[in-house]
């Protein structure tokens, strides 16, 4: 049975992985400031920063008809029970990881000195730390000679974020170690330090089933590119795609169609397409202006994580450049739809209301970028639904960019197939 505990395991996290979280492309530059505060949000960690990492195998796994037993205890989580079911997996590895309390503290006093560049780049640091350990632990176990299956989390799609308590529970149930520091869930699902994570990786012994599943392949959403046990490319790796796999299609396609594609086809999205599809009708509008460029609104309802969970509703505006020039991001702005208050209630709020609306009121991420960036652009995921945390905050924007993405090409594919449909000659 596994059960490993690792206080202040080594962290070297890398730098396309921290630009990532950033916003910046992977291949982007930081120079000057930005570059600066990178610099001193990882020197301050390599320093100060606690990290810590504990695992334990199940002892028993069961598979009920609509949720996942681990010891005797459901979790109800649609995803995690296809996952598990489709891997044939045999048993499962839970997991606790956090980048320590000390962060989150220097963070929340980098925001007391009014120094918000900083405490940007330190927060997003975190969360880079989080993401390097639950990928290292992953690359860990793949050692013990099972395949691993991509790990899965409460507050993720189909896993309600209140499961948290039960998974913490679990994980401390053993007679060996205990957590290498203080960690808690609080009544809203989140956790204490808020820069850690609670998971579980499936084990199989089904190799071959887990390479004919590309979706459950952990390798391809795993970015330590040196692991010996690698059984596929990680797809958010740089690729170099050769332009002779394509030479036909692209030509067939240019005599059919009058206009090139400029958004990416069949994208891997961060949402599910059921949700991008049902957001794309119920809350988002999209309106063409005769010079071409989008206005996009999206309306988004949320809830505090306190405050007995207040109803709050914002308003996201974006504007578009011309398709020919790939929808360029052009303004972006967040705001609490007028008339509603329940933005009033969130702790942030409530601490200093000022600083907390001038920070969304300016958060513009992605600006200036093409409308494909977004999919290029890992936003650490967040189940919070206020708006207190910088991360929280993204994870929206994210979703929201990543609606109008799906909605644009929507659009352009339901155009193209009515020009076939005209087009074509009819059947006999």
């Amino acid at each position: 049975m596994i059960e490993l505990a690792h206080a202040l395991p080594t962290v070297d996290v890398a730098p396309a992985e921290y630009r990532r979280l950033l916003g910046y492309p992977r291949d982007h530059v930081l120079e000057e400031r930005a570059g600066e505060l990178a610099a001193a949000a990882r020197a301050w960690y390599a320093e100060h920063g606690r990290p810590w990492v504990f695992a334990r195998q199940a002892e028993c796994l069961e598979l009920a008809d609509d949720s996942v037993h681990i010891e005797g205890v459901p979790l109800i989580s649609d995803r995690l029970h296809a996952m598990l079911r489709q891997a044939d997996a045999d048993s499962a590895v839970l997991v606790a990881v956090s980048a320590g309390p000390e962060l989150e503290r220097q963070a929340q006093q980098l925001w007391l000195e009014e120094k918000p560049d900083e405490y940007f780049f330190l927060e997003v640091y975190g969360s880079a730390v989080v993401e390097h350990l639950i990928t290292m632990k992953g690359a860990e176990l793949c050692a013990w000679g099972e395949a691993v299956l991509p790990h899965y989390s409460p507050g993720y799609p189909d896993w309600d974020i209140a499961q948290q308590a039960l998974l913490l529970d679990l994980i401390r149930r053993n007679d060996t170690h205990e957590l290498p520091a203080e960690l808690e869930v609080l009544e809203s699902g989140m956790l204490r330090p808020k820069k850690s994570l609670l998971a579980v990786f499936g084990l199989t012994r089904e190799r071959n089933r887990v390479a004919r599943l590309s979706e459950l392949n952990p390798c391809e959403s795993c970015s330590y590119l040196s692991c010996q046990f690698r059984r596929a490319p990680y797809l958010g790796a740089p690729r170099r795609i050769d332009p002779d796999d394509f030479a036909e299609t692209e030509q067939i396609l240019s005599q059919l169609l009058p206009e090139p594609f400029v958004l990416t086809r069949g994208a891997r999205y961060s949402a599910n397409r059921k949700a991008l599809s049902r957001w794309a009708a119920t809350r988002l509008t999209l309106t063409q202006l005769e010079n071409g460029t989008i206005e996009a609104v999206f309306r988004y309802e949320g809830t505090t994580c306190s405050n007995l969970g207040r109803p709050l509703l914002f308003d996201y505006h974006a504007t578009l450049g011309p398709r020919e020039d790939g929808y360029v991001i052009r303004a972006l702005s967040c705001r609490p739809v007028p008339g509603d208050d329940g933005y009033r209630s969130m702790c942030r709020y409530l601490d200093d209301a000022a600083r907390l609306m001038s920070s969304i009121d300016r958060e513009q991420p992605l600006l200036g970028e093409p409308l494909d960036s977004v999919l290029s652009w890992s936003a650490a995921p967040s189940a919070a639904g206020c708006y207190c945390e910088l991360g929280d905050r993204m994870h929206k924007w994210r979703l929201v960019l990543e609606t109008i993405h799906y909605a644009l090409v929507e659009r352009e594919q339901n155009r193209e197939r009515e020009m076939f449909a005209t087009t074509s000659p009819e059947s006999p």
